[in-house]
């Protein structure tokens, strides 16, 4: 029997606080992607650039590609791939920040999915974190009826179907290795991205200029003014992502996924020295409320 790997929390919380800090600083140049781009024709060049580091990764002996339950692992890297689309597509239209509070509200649909549908009891205190989360959520979403957009809503929706993927995960995933999970998202991804743009020429759907025409545009020809954005991209996800597995395999769940809201400090801090975007006041707090929410479900998570 092979040797457990050994927990060390310490090390993993570093190594998830690095991931945090590439994740943070990457995202941030989707937004210029969005200029010239597609939110498809992204998702199928970065699938198409980083899916041969993992075969190269594979190569090496450092992981196995081929899943255990093919339809299990595809299952959940649909549902996966479905948070990434409203994630990323959010990300041309919202601040960051705006983006990064509505998917990490994962947590708090994990509770309700497992309260409702799993019939597993969460308690009061768990209850009370849900509450401060929406909450939190209100107050990221904006001040008044006048200035509320439905489009505030993609990163959330997001958050939900990175929910559902997470018990997924859990629930049917336990025994595939991380590289069969990233490489069926990313072929996922691709896949989706083939059938929009498809889609998109067939019925000829106008696009608008700039950041607006993120999801309505189907393929550009032109790529000089992003291509190395979806490099960086494409290198820094793979290795972001393979840091937050790494941190995962080396640490306790409920003290690494606490590390991995340092994103909130690195990512709105990159958001305000790349793009000059300010958090208001109250979208601050309702940082803090979803970051509390999340952090006390991680806490009670791992003392029960």
């Amino acid at each position: 029997m092979a040797d457990l790997i050994p927990v060390n929390n310490s090390k993993a919380g570093l190594i998830m606080v690095l991931a945090m800090l590439i994740i943070g600083f990457i995202d941030n140049y989707i937004a210029i992607i969005a200029e010239t781009a597609s939110l498809w024709q992204f998702q199928i060049m970065r699938a198409g650039l980083a899916l041969p580091i993992l075969l190269i990764i594979s190569a090496f002996g450092l992981g196995v590609l081929k899943p255990v339950r093919w339809w299990a692992v595809y299952f959940r890297s649909f549902l996966t791939a479905l948070s990434m689309l409203f994630y990323f597509g959010s990300l041309a239209f919202v601040p960051f920040a705006d983006a990064l509070a509505g998917l990490f509200t994962a947590p708090i649909f994990v509770l309700l999915i497992s309260a409702f549908f799993l019939r597993k009891s969460i308690g009061p205190i768990r209850i009370i974190a849900v509450i401060v989360g929406f909450l939190g959520i209100l107050l990221v979403l904006g001040n008044t009826a006048e200035d509320f957009n439905y489009i505030q809503l993609l990163p959330a929706v997001g958050g939900f179907f990175y929910a559902c993927g997470s018990v997924a995960t859990r629930q049917l995933c336990m025994g595939e290795t991380v590289l069969s999970m990233l490489a069926a998202l990313l072929i996922i991804q691709a896949c989706i991205g083939f059938m929009a743009v498809i889609g998109l020429l067939l019925f000829g759907f106008e696009a608008p200029l700039g950041p607006d025409g993120f999801i309505l545009r189907s393929w550009s020809w032109e790529m000089s003014s992003f291509i190395w954005w979806v490099v960086l991209q494409a290198v820094g996800a793979t290795i972001g992502v393979g840091l937050i597995f790494k941190a995962y395999q080396i640490g306790e769940a409920s003290y690494v996924s606490i590390c991995e809201y340092s994103v909130f400090i690195f990512g709105p801090a990159f958001a305000w020295l790349l793009m000059d975007q300010p958090i208001a006041a109250l979208q601050a707090l309702g940082i803090l409320c979803i970051t509390f929410a999340g952090v006390l479900i991680a806490y009670l998570s791992g003392s029960t």
